[in-house]
């Protein structure tokens, strides 16, 4: 346990297109598309700084800079919130600017996660390190955050990678990355095989890859010699999948919290409904809103 290098730095590759949310996100990253008021990404990053997260490398495209922004100091808006005695907002806006040590790296073109992945090696060096797609959301109220969970089994297991699971219904396999392997204790799954959005009717089980990781340093010299997969990306599956057959090893732990798929419409509007209603201010008059669009709707 002493021996294994503690998990410092994460990865949150930024830098797709966002085209399932256009026109939205012709001209706003689809990664600072608001639940209720609070970017996408700032929840994913409060998650990693939960976490024991230290430093964080956005992986970036262009057009992305008010994700930079966003983290930055803005004078102007905190000397106004001053100027109107508006504190509350003040003290919201200067605790985001000193959130995180933040790191950008420019992904040039749209190769793959694992490509993503790989452009961000300079700034993370030969560590292990977690990722965290800005997709999926976990609200883990009460429990310890998503990306805890896998560093925690990281460690029991020696510095094995570890990926985070869910189980989906039968026919939707063919829509992830998919494992197979078997039940390895302390609710981990040790992974055999992984294929990358199989064939219908081809998927070795109904587990799929969701959302987070958390890598140890053996997977920089896998990911650096795997070749491009579907579409010429280069695909961080089948990285994991050596790592988890000829490597140092990788296993699957199903989150205890609630994931909302945050990259789908209707996953982005139940997020934006169920952080709503964590919010006591905002609740009665959502669930009231919510009856009375429902009545409507049904007359």
């Amino acid at each position: 346990m002493s021996s294994v290098e503690r998990v410092r730095k994460a990865i949150i590759p930024a830098a797709g297109l966002g085209t399932r949310f256009l026109p939205a996100t012709k001209a706003v990253p689809k990664e600072m598309l608001p639940i209720v008021d609070i970017p996408t990404l700032q929840l994913v990053v409060e998650e990693a700084l939960a976490s024991g997260i230290e430093e964080i490398v956005l992986v970036t495209g262009r057009g992305k800079s008010t994700i930079e922004d966003h983290f930055d100091v803005s004078y102007e808006l905190e000397r106004t919130l001053r100027d109107r005695n508006k504190n509350d907002l003040l003290r919201e806006m200067e605790k985001i600017s000193k959130m995180v040590r933040l790191v950008s790296v420019r992904q040039k073109e749209p190769l793959g996660l694992g490509h993503a992945v790989l452009v961000a090696r300079q700034a993370i060096g030969d560590e292990p390190v977690a990722v965290l797609l800005g997709d999926d959301l976990y609200d883990c109220e009460g429990r310890k955050p998503a990306t805890r969970q896998l560093i925690d089994a990281y460690e029991r297991l020696g510095g094995k990678g570890v990926i985070s699971l869910m189980e989906v219904a039968a026919g939707q396999e063919h829509l992830y990355g998919v494992v197979a392997g078997q039940p390895a204790g302390d609710g981990t799954f040790r992974i055999s095989d992984m294929v990358e959005k199989p064939a219908p009717g081809t998927a070795p089980s109904r587990l799929i890859i969701v959302g987070r990781y958390v890598l140890p340093a053996a997977i920089w010299p896998i990911l650096e010699k795997t070749q491009p997969g579907k579409n010429g990306e280069i695909q961080l599956t089948d990285a994991l999948r050596e790592l988890a057959i000829e490597g140092a090893g990788c296993h699957g732990l199903v989150i205890d919290g609630q994931r909302h798929d945050a990259g789908d419409k209707l996953g982005y509007l139940g997020a934006c409904l169920a952080y709503a209603l964590k919010r006591p201010e905002l609740k009665p008059g959502l669930l009231a809103l919510m009856r009375q669009l429902v009545t409507e709707h049904d007359a």
